[in-house]
């Protein structure tokens, strides 16, 4: 950690200051433990191989601006061993409008950059040795020093260094990994050079997906199909593995290079040698390295290897290549960048860009509007083209560390053009500096914008990772100013958990626990003290409307959304469209990333477009036949809820509604039907109370679960079953089980037995001791344990993979049943077994990254335990977590790109641009993509010549106290010139002409109609009309607002 310096003199020149030392990590072997509570969501993005790797590398990271210190918080979050921050800079004004991690009493007190930044770095991961360096680096810099590290990251660094850095590192044995990162304003660029020969491991990081076989035919060149017409998603060239294959034996195991002939089917080869296929049999894609080559930062100036951010103009990336190399030459010549608003200076960079283009291999037409664009922001800096740029940087250099995901090759430019396009004719004097924390910002987009930022009223929902970061960038750019009257208002239900620390940057160890909404205000209000910020800790959705009314949106001017699930997103789409309010959403998935801008009337919504519906697993699969092992995870999550979870809360609801089981005896001999009475009186007859009988119950549970399934279905369905047409009942995917006898010695029946009693135990509320967990005391008691003998039933299994699972709360009670119950009531009452306590249960609610609890441990062995009686390859826990859990893979790189992306947006709503401004986005940056592409333009349906609508319009109409349904209609035509043949409220019709009754409702009022809660001002009715012509479908229109009287409007807004 003290070694980061590079001097030519070591005792004169070594001024490394070590300001923040963290807690020493272990030594980093490699078969080094993974901290999962705190990496959990990366290791499903990284793998664990590459997060070992990570934590074995050291990175060199130079200039401490906006781009540098965005690429220092993901790279120390990700968990590299050591990063060493290299500045030489003093902290001025305009920092703190670009870097999050200076103060003001960092300028104030005239610190070194790097020393600003440093404890704030190291804080967030303590897993990862940061050290500081402000040693003068330039070209007469003994660069050996640079050995000791993996990773060479350059930022505001002039171009001649960066050549001769690059050429240094490439000629290393292996090659140092360099990459180069720069924001001008509103310009920005990466470059990489990983050497000569970079080995990837895993292109895409993609999991290879296991899909069951139809046929494989046997002839010269064997032809492989799909079950199903399941697509197999691969390329010609690609190789396939095979298992499980019935007749055709001699493939199990064998690799083979595919030719794909259509979306189902490939070609494999010869197969005539082999014996004929008969059924069964998967395949999966076998993943293989690729070798990539680089060149030089030198070599590759005049032929430049580009990435195409945005078809829409794809001339872009060379000419800002162009442009920016001019840039790099400006200020070598003048010791300086253009002035802001310098005609001359951008005169100046515009020759500079024609003389560079003659260089290049191939000369490309010079953009002299963005020339212009670029010299005038280029002293700027706009934070959030650096948060997008910096968290793509910072994804190569974990490619770099790794081999993890294919590199970019080599140059990626990324331009904010559209921001800054209809500001050309302000005059300079908007852009000039005026010593505050916003002349970077202003320099881009001028002070009239600024100020409108600063008076913006945002509604942020949700407080995660992209919350946390949207929150670095509004701060930055002071959106929502206290002085200005500006506010942000965020909410958030959640409390933070340990594993949010990895992306969440907001939070610290000591904030576990806490709410994010309020702690990432606090937190945000350190980045820029001058943010007016409203924290709440509420969810977003219809029960709380009363808080996010129609009066709480009237005073928006955006939403921003940083949500984790669809239904969500919808819905504060819908609140956003009711209301007119421009919409701001984003997520992410791992290394991919989205952005959708929803403009009002310019734009579609969210909810104009859906995906479709995730397939869900027959419910005979689950029960009966699973296939692949997320059949045996969501089962055992399935029986965890059921038994764990669902049956104990159904067990008090009950008997809160029936406090005394003798009333509830008295009324089952009555012959009362009680709903859900007969499971909850087996449940208190079958009531363990002691530490042993729960464990006794986990034995017969693993019975029932892992022998007794096993035997009945093969009773059932014998081996040599066969299906009508022929064909053998159990072939794939139906796997016939095999039996499991219990065996305590087996680690994984000991722990299905063991978490299973401490859950029963958890319910029923029944103590135990460390040591009634050991080998010895629970052999002691299952030896005692009598497993019933198990004897064939007939009864139905279900094998109609259409058929949905019943609802266990309705299922019907024979009369013996209802008997028997009775009978058991009858007997637990007169053994005065009933207590008050023992009428209660403690229901459990999976947890799944609390490992003391138990919970996954179950669903873990329970899983893997079906696994093995279906022949399945089981899972690893982490694996197991991931499906069981819903856990969505995430990393800070991507996060801090979207966040960075949607604050650029949102600078063109604040300035009111057109359609044509807005971009949404896509991009992975495992492969890497990033695709840019306008909106989707706002659709307006025709109902007749002149009347049309969009998702935006919204009709209104004011009554009165009398105003009848009549009214209604006649106002309708009146001011819109067209005739209601439906008047629909909610799900309730209030008018359709064919229904019996309903002209008598024409005289009806409205208030007595719709029946309005009291102090409600409106309803919104969906309206119908009469096609133009006979037998075509009824016309929509837009929601018709009603409002009750005329005040009521005013009252709302």
């Amino acid at each position: 950690m003290g070694d980061a310096s590079f001097p030519k003199e070591p005792d004169k020149n070594l001024r490394e200051e070590q300001l923040y030392t963290p807690s020493p990590p272990p030594i980093m072997a490699d078969s080094m433990e993974i901290d999962d509570s705190l990496y959990s969501r990366q290791r499903y993005v990284l793998g664990d191989s590459a997060m070992q790797q990570m934590a074995q590398s050291a990175v060199f990271l130079s200039g401490m601006g906006a781009v540098g210190v965005e690429i220092a918080k993901n790279i120390v979050l990700a968990g590299v061993k050591a990063v060493t921050l290299h500045d030489c800079k003093r902290c001025e004004v305009s920092d703190l409008g670009t870097n999050f991690f200076i103060r003001e009493e960092d300028v104030h007190s005239q610190r070194k950059r790097v020393e600003a930044v440093h404890s704030r770095v190291a804080e967030l991961n303590p897993y990862v040795q940061v050290s500081v360096s402000t040693d003068v680096l330039d070209d007469t810099t003994d660069l050996s020093f640079l050995k000791r590290y993996q990773c060479v990251v350059l930022t505001e660094t002039k171009l001649n260094l960066q050549k001769r850095i690059s050429n240094f590192c490439h000629a290393q044995k292996p090659p140092i990994k360099f990459i180069s990162c720069d924001v001008f304003g509103i310009s920005s660029r990466v470059f990489c050079d990983f050497g000569d020969t970079f080995e990837v491991s895993d292109p895409t990081g993609e999991e290879p997906k296991e899909v069951f076989i139809q046929t494989i035919s046997q002839g010269t060149s064997g032809v492989v199909m799909c079950m199903d017409s399941r697509t197999h998603g691969l390329q010609t060239g690609q190789s396939v593995c095979f298992k499980e294959i019935n007749g055709m034996t001699e493939l199990n195991g064998t690799t083979h290079q595919i030719t794909v002939l259509s979306p189902y089917s490939f070609a494999i080869g010869d197969t005539s040698p082999f014996q004929p296929y008969t059924h069964g049999g998967i395949f999966r894609l076998v993943k293989t390295p690729k070798t990539i080559s680089f060149e030089t930062m030198e070599q590759q100036l005049s032929d430049p290897q580009l990435l195409t951010p945005d078809f829409s103009k794809p001339e872009v990336p060379l000419q800002l290549h162009a442009i920016m190399l001019a840039l790099d030459a400006f200020l070598e010549q003048h010791g300086r960048l253009p002035n802001i608003g310098c005609l001359q200076d951008a005169e100046l960079l515009l020759k500079i860009t024609e003389e560079i283009n003659k260089t290049l291999t191939s000369k490309v037409c010079i953009n002299e509007e963005l020339v212009r664009c670029v010299s005038r922001c280029a002293r700027g800096c706009l934070s959030p083209l650096a948060a997008a740029v910096g968290g793509i940087a910072s994804q190569e250099v974990l490619k770099a560390l790794t081999g993890k995901f294919t590199p970019l090759q080599q140059w990626f430019y990324l331009d904010a053009m559209e921001v800054v396009q209809p500001l050309q004719s302000l005059p300079t004097e908007e852009f000039a500096s005026r010593g505050d924390r916003y002349d970077a910002l202003r320099a881009c987009i001028g002070e009239s914008l600024c100020l409108k930022l600063h008076t913006f009223h945002v509604f942020m929902v949700g407080c995660g990772a992209i919350g946390c970061e949207m929150l670095k960038n509004l701060a930055l750019m002071g959106v929502g100013l206290n002085r200005c009257s500006g506010e942000i208002c965020i909410t958030d239900p959640d409390l933070i958990e340990k594993s949010n620390l990895n992306r969440q940057f907001l939070f610290r160890p000591q904030h576990i626990q806490k709410p994010k909404s309020t702690t990432a205000a606090v937190a945000t209000l350190e980045i820029n003290p001058e943010l007016q910020i409203d924290a709440h800790l509420n969810k977003v959705c219809p029960a709380t409307e009363d808080i996010y009314s129609d009066v709480f949106f009237s005073h928006l001017n955006v939403v921003v959304t940083a949500l984790d699930n669809v239904e969500a997103r919808r819905y504060v789409d819908s609140r956003s469209v009711s209301n007119q309010k421009a919409l701001l959403d984003s997520g992410t998935m791992g290394t991919k990333g989205h952005t959708e801008i929803i403009v009002p009337n310019l734009t579609e919504s969210y909810n104009s477009h859906r995906d479709p519906p995730e397939e869900e697993i027959p419910f005979c699969t689950l029960k009966s036949f699973p296939a692949v092992i997320e059949h045996t995870i969501q089962w055992a999550r399935d029986k965890f809820e059921s038994a764990f979870s669902h049956k104990p809360s159904m067990y008090n609801i009950f008997w809160q509604s029936h406090p005394s089981p003798q009333d509830v005896l008295q009324r089952l001999m009555t012959g009362e039907s009680m709903e859900g009475s007969f499971q909850v009186i087996k449940q208190l007859s079958r009531r363990p109370t002691h530490w042993d009988q729960c464990l006794a119950l986990a034995r017969l549970k693993f019975d029932k679960y892992f022998k007794r399934k096993a035997l009945q279905l093969l009773h059932s369905f014998p081996l040599d079953t066969r299906l009508k047409d022929g064909s053998l009942f159990w072939q794939s995917p139906k796997r016939p089980p095999s039996p499991i006898e219990f065996d305590l010695n087996d680690p994984l029946h000991f722990s299905f037995v063991v978490s299973a009693s401490c859950l029963f135990a958890g319910v029923y509320n029944i103590p135990y001791s460390e040591k009634s967990l050991s080998y010895e005391a629970v052999s002691r008691v299952l030896a005692g344990v009598d497993v019933p003998e198990y004897k064939p039933a007939e009864k139905h299994i279900e094998t109609d993979e259409s058929i949905k699972k019943p609802d266990q709360v309705k299922v019907t009670v024979s009369s013996e049943q209802e008997r028997v119950a009775i009978s058991q009531l009858q007997e637990t009452i007169s053994l005065n077994f009933i207590t008050a306590e023992r009428l209660r249960m403690t229901p459990m609610f999976f947890e799944k990254d609390d490992d003391s609890n138990g919970h996954m441990d179950f669903v873990a062995s329970a899983s893997s335990l079906r696994a093995r009686m279906y022949a399945i390859e089981a899972a690893d826990r982490l694996q197991t977590k991931r499906i069981a859990g819903k856990i969505i893979p995430a990393i800070a790189t991507s996060t801090a790109a979207v966040a960075g992306l949607v604050a650029v947006e949102l600078i063109k709503v604040a300035g009111g641009y057109g359609f044509e401004s807005f971009k949404n986005c896509f991009f992975n940056l495992a492969i890497p993509v990033m695709v840019l592409t306008e909106t989707a333009q706002v659709k307006r349906t025709h109902i007749r010549d002149g009347i049309s609508f969009s998702i935006w319009d919204r009709w209104t109409v004011f009554g009165h106290e009398d105003f009848t349904l009549s009214g209604f209609i006649s106002a309708v035509r009146e001011k819109y010139g067209i005739e209601p043949t439906m008047v629909v409220h909610g799900v309730k019709m209030l008018y359709v002409p064919v229904m019996p009754g309903h002209n008598k409702r024409l005289k009806l009022t409205m208030h007595k109609l719709i029946k309005p809660s009291a102090g409600r001002k409106y309803v919104d009715l969906t309206v119908s009309f009469a096609p133009e012509v006979d037998g075509d479908e009824d016309l929509p229109s837009p929601p018709v607002r009603y409002y009750f009287t005329r005040e009521s409007e005013s009252n709302t807004v």
